[in-house]
């Protein structure tokens, strides 16, 4: 993401998302009543008299202006629509004061305007800026002859695959199944490729074939290799790639994986409660209290509650006293397990009893 133009005083930063990853931060930086403008395309009824096919009228690409009223992420599409009241564009085109759903798309620069950008918003804007564009890791899942690879993104895990081989068999010849063996493995080798950027690959899988393959990388596929570390996992596909997020490989290996750091902490809240523990707070009553009381050592908070302005209050508290404040996406499994708690949860610096 990078910022082409601010005026703070007018409450307006103009800046270009290049990633996915940006375009999950904005969903959390615009809120309602921003306005925001970028380049559209709608569709214009023909006034010439002139008949148009199906009467649909002509798409036509100019400058638009919109006041936010809601706002939607699609993960799995990676759009972000916001839907809202035209403020501002070219009135000979559209009336202002008519619904429109401006799409926010990579690489094409969007300007949004805030009566007043929080201490939060600005700090969320700065990460997201400073991120690496980097993937913080893959993981690869390996089982017999399927391959499930789990991107390691900011907002979560994006699944890739799975990549299917053809080796099993029983009256393939041992020769002709290390062929399938090889170009199964070249399969997957290629997919990795696609994802030059990346600096770890966890190899993960409950059999003797992540060896294999990491065995065979080492041999065929140095540069790879170099990437990779191996991991024993229970299972394979999407419940191996959790496990492995569980266990903390990722974290260890990469100070900016985000998601495995969110999955832990919330991990460690649940094994407090798990002990019936003192040294820990949860749902916005306790959590509050638990502040105020300078109890708080680490707060998490779900990113959809971040917006609420006394929850500011609440995390500004907390770093003043030397705590840590943790927002959690509500992309993955920590997060909807926080989301089960209330949203808020802490990790208190001594017991606290009700």
């Amino acid at each position: 993401m990078r910022i082409i133009y601010q005026d703070m005083k007018k409450g307006v930063i103009e800046l270009v998302p290049e990633t996915l990853d940006d375009l999950w931060h904005l969903s959390h930086i615009i809120e309602k009543n921003d306005i925001i403008s970028s380049k559209t395309t709608r569709r214009i009824q023909d006034t010439s008299g002139e008949k148009i096919r199906s009467d649909r009228g002509i798409k036509k690409t100019f400058y638009l202006g919109v006041l936010v009223e809601s706002l939607n992420f699609h993960i799995y599409t990676g759009k972000l629509r916001a839907t809202g009241v035209i403020e501002k564009g070219p009135e000979d085109l559209i009336p202002l004061g008519s619904h429109h759903t401006l799409e926010i798309k990579l690489n094409i620069p969007i300007r949004i305007m805030k009566e007043k950008w929080s201490r939060w918003t600005i700090k969320r804007l700065k990460q997201a800026i400073e991120a690496s564009k980097k993937l913080s890791a893959i993981i690869l899942v390996l089982e017999d002859d399927t391959a499930d690879m789990g991107l390691i993104r900011q907002f979560g895990v994006e699944y890739y695959g799975p990549l299917i081989g053809n080796i099993s068999g029983k009256r393939i010849e041992q020769k002709d199944r290390r062929k399938n063996v090889v170009l199964f493995y070249e399969t997957v080798v290629d997919a990795l490729k696609k994802f030059k950027e990346v600096q770890t690959i966890v190899i993960a899988g409950p059999g003797f074939v992540k060896g294999d393959f990491h065995s065979y990388l080492t041999e065929k596929h140095p540069e790879i290799a170099k990437k990779s570390i191996l991991e024993s996992t229970g299972t394979g596909g999407r419940v191996g790639i959790g496990e492995v997020l569980k266990k903390g490989t990722v974290e260890k290996i990469t100070a900016e994986n985000r998601v495995a750091w969110e999955m832990r902490s919330v991990n460690k809240v649940l094994e407090q409660i798990s002990k019936s523990s003192s040294a820990v707070a949860y749902g916005k009553k306790q959590v509050v209290n638990a502040v105020n009381a300078g109890a708080a050592e680490q707060l998490l908070v779900l990113d959809k509650m971040v917006r609420q302005e006394d929850l500011e209050k609440v995390m500004d508290m907390v770093e003043r006293m030397n705590g840590e404040v943790i927002m959690v996406s509500s992309e993955h499994e920590g997060g909807k397990q926080l989301e089960a708690l209330g949203g808020m949860a802490a990790l208190l610096r001594y017991n606290l009893t009700n």
